[in-house]
């Protein structure tokens, strides 16, 4: 029997831009089709020019038709109104998205074979830019490939609420990315071994912002950076970082505190890097931020000669500072350029202003007074040693980069895991800007660098990064507060230029409407799982495509794994199934029931006590 519905039988009474009406007398002609005839199965209508409509069915209804038996006696039959989504054209074996080649009226109605749907997608990429995370929903048999070009140097989204499946979905397209490997490089593989790795790695580079301390699990082999091991060295933060951190922009002497500071900071730059031509506020080169609080308590300590304003009133030991009533006769003279020095040295003691001939410094007002203890209380603190510790002194640029990109002089890796969990929640913002400005900008110069020794070249950054953001709603959102404000910018600027420099971005959140306008509109690729609030339904649906017809109202009713799959790099909006990944992320679901089954489990409060001190 032929796997078609009898012209008869079935008849396409409506053709609209989205949306094709069939009736159908006698549903019992698909019994030995491929699969049940349902909501989500593909159906083929054939025209006249030997080129059939693909289409998806997306709901279906059951009318009474009044008709005469043999004996003219009046009897109902059913009939099934089936509606269904066009979704391109198969002509030549080649599929094509649109319909508007299809003539009228159409011919037959012939539910579509595995074969032609496997054709669909199987020859929608070309082999060596096919990457594939998931097979069909409706038919697990069938594999949906996604253009891997198109979907890395694109931004992607993956949205879903707690229990979608987001984290695993994930943790799936990463550790795939980073298996695949071309046919030169597994034949290089089964001949050599890489006495630094063991094995060859290909050239994916992801790094995985991990707010929960989720993604270690799902990446053994990946380079874990965590609170333990991060040094950040605060002398690679910009002016607006180094500012959000240290300086209160609610105070009312903020911005002759900037204007000192900014000052002190470039002058510090330019001692300590005396062979560097330009030096500015923002050049990421190495100072002293504690000659830095030497110079802010003297200047807020300073007095000076009232009658020769150059000549400060410093104690260098040649007095007892505590013993006023001692008083040198003119002070200190020194330029501006070397007093700045000089203050950098250590914390003087400056003579009062008890003598007609002293008076206060420019700054010794109050101005710098809770600027400084601030500046002091922030520098020493122990949460902090990531970014002021010892280590950020001595730590390089080079050797900073190469650990956040996964180089390594004992072991690469294709994957950062930077653990965030451990950060305190007031510089979490400045901590994501810093790493994540620092790997746009390397894409900036290793594109400059590139074009410079080759300007015909085509390819600007042979060494692409994704950079990955777990909930990212935590430091992306649509709000205007202070504290998001550094990783707003940096991370908008990479959603804006960053495709150029070969720096794209996959956000993962479950509350896509309180994620910036500005990021979330750049997004190309969207996996878009269940969905349970209204608010974050709309927030999608108006950045999705008006072409996905009714798969959009799924949203809410996909299971767990299941997902959307729409952009750029797919051949037609898809509902997929995620495959399972190889290790999965500490994620799951907690079994309360079960554990609480158990027998009663002692526990060490100390040891967590210990735990949550360090």
């Amino acid at each position: 029997m032929e796997n078609h519905i009898d012209e008869q039988n079935a008849l396409v009474v409506a053709v609209f831009p989205d949306k094709v009406k069939i009736v159908v007398k006698d549903l019992d002609i698909f019994k030995n089709i491929d699969e049940t005839l349902k909501v989500g199965s593909y159906l083929k209508i054939e025209d006249n020019e030997n080129a059939s409509l693909i289409a998806i069915i997306e709901n279906f209804q059951i009318t009474l038709r009044e008709t005469k038996d043999e004996h003219g006696k009046p009897k109902f039959e059913r009939d099934h109104v089936i509606e269904a989504f066009p979704l391109g054209v198969l002509k030549d074996g080649q599929f094509e998205r649109g319909g508007d080649s299809l003539a009228i009226p159409p011919k037959d109605v012939v539910p579509a074979t595995i074969e032609e749907i496997k054709k669909i997608y199987e020859e929608s990429v070309v082999k060596n830019e096919r990457f594939c995370f998931s097979t069909l929903s409706s038919n697990p048999s069938v594999k949906v490939p996604v253009n891997g070009n198109k979907f890395f140097n694109k931004h992607i989204a993956i949205v879903g609420s707690t229990g979608s499946g987001k984290s695993h979905t994930l943790s799936t397209i990463i550790q795939k990315a980073v298996a695949e490997q071309s046919e030169e490089l597994t034949l290089k593989n089964s001949k050599i071994v890489d006495k630094k790795n063991k094995f060859t790695l290909n050239n994916s580079h992801v790094i995985i912002f991990d707010i929960h301390s989720e993604y270690k699990s799902a990446f053994p082999d990946a380079n874990f950076i965590d609170i333990n091991n991060l040094v950040l060295p605060y002398w690679l933060l910009n002016s607006e970082e180094l500012e959000e951190i240290l300086l209160d922009t609610g105070e009312r002497d903020n911005y002759n505190q900037s204007s000192v500071f900014r000052k002190l900071v470039t002058e510090n730059k330019k001692k300590h890097n005396p062979n560097q031509l330009k030096v500015f506020y923002d050049t990421p080169l190495f100072f002293d931020i504690n000659e830095l609080q030497n110079a802010l308590f003297n200047y807020k300590e300073e007095t000076k000669n009232s009658k020769a304003s150059n000549r400060f009133m410093i104690n260098d030991s040649t007095y007892i500072c505590k013993d006023s009533s001692t008083t040198p006769e003119s002070g200190v003279l020194l330029t501006e350029d070397e007093k700045i020095q000089k203050y950098f040295e250590q914390e003087w003691c400056f003579y009062p202003t008890k003598s007609q001939n002293i008076t206060k410094g420019d700054y010794a007002d109050g101005t710098l007074d809770k600027f400084f203890v601030r500046f002091q209380e922030k520098i020493n603190q122990d949460r902090l040693t990531f970014l002021f510790g010892d280590n950020s002194k001595t730590i390089s640029f080079e050797d900073t980069l190469a650990k956040l990109m996964g180089y390594s002089i004992t072991k690469n890796s294709n994957v950062t895991v930077i653990d965030l969990s451990g950060i305190p929640f007031e510089v979490l913002s400045i901590t994501v800007s810093l790493i994540s400005r620092l790997i746009f900008e390397y894409g900036y110069f290793y594109k400059r660098m590139r074009n410079k020794a080759d300007p015909t070249e085509k390819i600007n950054n042979d060494i692409p990064i994704l950079l990955v953001y777990e909930e990212a709603h935590k430091y992306v959102p649509n709000s205007d507060l202070v504290k998001y404000r550094s990783s707003k910018k940096s991370i908008e600027r990479i959603a804006k230029e960053g495709r150029k420099y070969g720096v794209t971005l996959l956000l993962a959140s479950q509350r896509p409407s309180e994620i910036s306008e500005t990021i979330f509109s750049q997004c190309n690729n969207f996996i878009a799982m269940r969905l349970t609030n209204p608010v974050d339904q709309g927030y999608i649906k108006k950045l999705l495509p008006d072409t996905l017809g009714s798969l959009i109202d799924k949203m809410s009713s996909l299971k767990q794994g299941e997902a959307i799959l729409v952009g750029e790099a797919i051949i037609l909006p898809s509902v997929v199934q995620i495959d399972p990944c190889v290790s999965p992320p500490s994620s799951n679901d907690i079994p309360y029931w079960e554990l609480w089954k158990d027998e009663w489990k002692e526990m060490d409060i100390n040891e967590i006590k210990d735990e949550w001190y360090k």
